[in-house]
């Protein structure tokens, strides 16, 4: 290594990079433990974060901010908004699909700031559960108005903030459903696939200019989205008159509206904060962040198997 330090010994930050040194890559592990590193003594890093009410963009504001960062904790009703405020964080209101509270909310940050966003980190997003034949174009719309035109809308807006300053990070949280596709998810899963071509798209068009683009997929994690997913299931899924109407009342009614189970291998939102804080800080962030073993196991198996294989493996899971 050069002047003979380890991975653990590189800071977690792009200062050296910025020095002109060969910069390994650094562990999780290794960002993890030593914080945000000098470029925090030099500077309040800063971060917006979506989707902040509960769960992963709950647990992601805490976290962050406990190393140093200084974070927007945005969240979508105003209510929820003003609670965040009283644990200490600025909260602007950010609707994904409400165009106006987009700019209004970024507006509001960057006032703060003086015009610096170091971070974004898109992750609010909801689920409307049915069968592909059963989503009436009315619920692909709305889906996707909140969970990808709203995150491009968002991500366009900070680019020139990034530009300006020479640099930035920009973090999505995509989802193991945007590797593969299971049943009884398809307006999700569409959104997520299309998340993955956007984000891959953008790192590719970002190359050079010092904004790193990266995806979390998460597996299987605590969050409020099955209790989310009821409202929309209930606006759109005319489950009663539909071909299949015995299996959503014996099968996903049961999930969606029974008392709370873990699912198998499911892990607290604390574990897609440690990836994201990788994301943030290392001097060379991957394009790809797998969380939880359902992750790292389809991960590979789509390399591997052929469709109608995976197809199987997966109708049995």
């Amino acid at each position: 290594m050069p002047g003979g330090l380890s991975p653990v010994d590189q800071p977690c930050s792009d200062a050296a990079k910025h020095a002109g040194a060969i910069v390994p890559r650094v562990s999780e592990q290794a960002c993890i433990a030593r914080g945000p590193g000098p470029q925090g003594g030099m500077s309040e890093r800063t971060i917006l974060i979506t989707g902040c009410s509960s769960g992963i963009g709950h647990d992601a504001a805490h976290g962050l901010r406990a190393r140093g960062w200084r974070v927007f904790a945005a969240c979508r009703k105003e209510a929820d908004c003003a609670r965040l405020r009283t644990e200490g964080f600025a909260s602007p209101r950010i609707d994904y699909e409400d165009e106006t509270s987009i700019a209004a909310g970024l507006t509001e940050v960057l006032e703060t700031t003086g015009g610096r966003l170091d971070a974004l980190f898109n992750n609010g997003a909801f689920a409307c559960p049915g069968l592909v034949e059963d989503l009436p174009r009315g619920a692909l719309r709305e889906i996707f108005e909140a969970n990808v035109f709203g995150w491009h809308d968002l991500t366009r807006q900070v680019i020139p903030a990034m530009r300006a300053q020479g640099g930035g990070r920009i973090v999505q949280c995509s989802s193991v459903l945007g590797l593969v596709a299971i049943g009884w998810r398809g307006a999700y899963v569409s959104t997520k696939f299309a998340i993955e071509g956007l984000t891959d798209t953008l790192r590719i068009e970002m190359r050079g200019t010092g904004i790193h683009v990266s995806l979390i997929e998460p597996g299987p994690v605590t969050t409020r989205i099955r209790e989310n997913a009821r409202a929309p299931f209930e606006r759109w899924i005319d489950w009663e008159n539909a071909h299949r109407a015995p299996e959503y009342r014996d099968k996903l009614r049961p999930r969606l509206y029974g008392e709370y189970s873990k699912d198998t291998f499911e892990l607290p939102p604390g574990a897609v904060t440690r990836k994201l804080i990788h994301a943030l800080e290392a001097p060379r962030p991957r394009a790809r962040y797998y969380v939880t073993a359902p992750t790292y196991m389809m991960g590979t198996l789509r390399r591997i198997l052929p469709s109608r294989a995976l197809d199987w493996v997966i109708s049995k899971g």
